[in-house]
């Protein structure tokens, strides 16, 4: 039914406790995903053959070491057994309210690309996924916690094979790349679904030790910067709430919320600023400092 694909940091401490619970929880899902994990970091061939996952370790990297979206989403959509993929953060958990939504979107679409937004939540231990109710308590974890982020933080897309050909080369984990991706799947005139008043997908909180500058350099480092360019610019920056469609557990509907009425009023303006600029310099209207 689906490919789930990713990759992955080193398994070393905090990342290696949180990797395998975002793992093992795509393996407990039902019906039961093809999983293919991209790169040769510590410890990821080893987790693939412990859990039966598909392992490819070859990827293409830029200068820094970093993997390549648009490499990693060609092999995957080549190599998947299955006609739906989805594409998701190794640090994010999946329950069964997501393949749900996946069952649901699939059927009311051939074409389309699912989004959500996602919860965090610190968690330093292996999760008992032996225990029958760790769903419920995780998922009561997160509402306790009520974390949840923005909708121009987008951690996982489902969609049919095919769906995005030409891909730039952004860097994988900084920003604007998924972004991106909802643009690129409007500008397709694909329907996006939102799918979060459905779903809670659990990000786990970590650190940036693993990026050069830390979290800074996630958002404004030199990859960042380049990812941005890539783009093409913040025209090119959709978030969750440009969504055409939403699902709210038993329905896919028109997105009416004023969250998106919002973002289209604030798209609009920040267009009308850039359009009207050499006519205000012109005239010496500025922005006043």
């Amino acid at each position: 039914m689906l490919t789930i694909f990713s990759t992955c940091k080193p398994f070393r401490g905090h990342f290696a406790i949180i990797q395998r619970n975002a793992i093992t929880s795509w393996t407990l899902l039902r019906p039961k995903p093809e999983i293919i994990l991209f790169g040769d970091e510590e410890g990821v061939a080893e987790i693939c053959q412990e859990l039966g996952l598909r392992h490819v370790p070859e990827i293409a990297r830029n200068e820094f070491g970093t993997p390549l979206l648009n490499d990693l989403f060609e092999k995957a959509q080549r190599l998947a057994s299955y006609d739906v993929l989805c594409y998701v953060n190794a640090d994010i958990i999946l329950m069964s309210d997501f393949i749900e939504a996946v069952k649901r979107v699939t059927t009311w679409r051939e074409r389309f690309l699912m989004v959500g937004r996602r919860w965090d939540l610190d968690l330093t231990e292996p999760i008992a996924f032996a225990d029958s109710g760790w769903e419920d308590s995780l998922r009561a974890q997160a509402l306790r916690a009520n974390a949840p982020r923005p909708v121009s933080w987008i951690d996982y897309f489902v969609f049919p094979k095919g769906l995005f050909g030409d891909i730039p080369p952004f860097a994988i984990g900084r920003t604007t790349y998924d972004n991106w991706l909802i643009w690129k799947a409007l500008a397709l005139n694909i329907p996006v679904v939102d799918v979060s008043p459905a779903v809670i997908v659990v990000h786990q909180n970590h650190g940036y030790s693993h990026v050069p500058n830390g979290e800074r350099g996630v958002w404004q480092g030199e990859e960042a910067q380049r990812n941005f360019r890539l783009a093409g610019g913040w025209t090119r920056c959709c978030t969750i709430a440009d969504a055409t469609h939403c699902f709210d557990g038993s329905v896919v509907r028109l997105n009416l919320t004023i969250e998106r009425l919002r973002r289209k009023k604030e798209m609009f303006l920040r267009w009308l600023i850039d359009v009207t600029r050499p006519i205000r310099h012109k005239l010496g209207i500025r922005k006043a400092p």
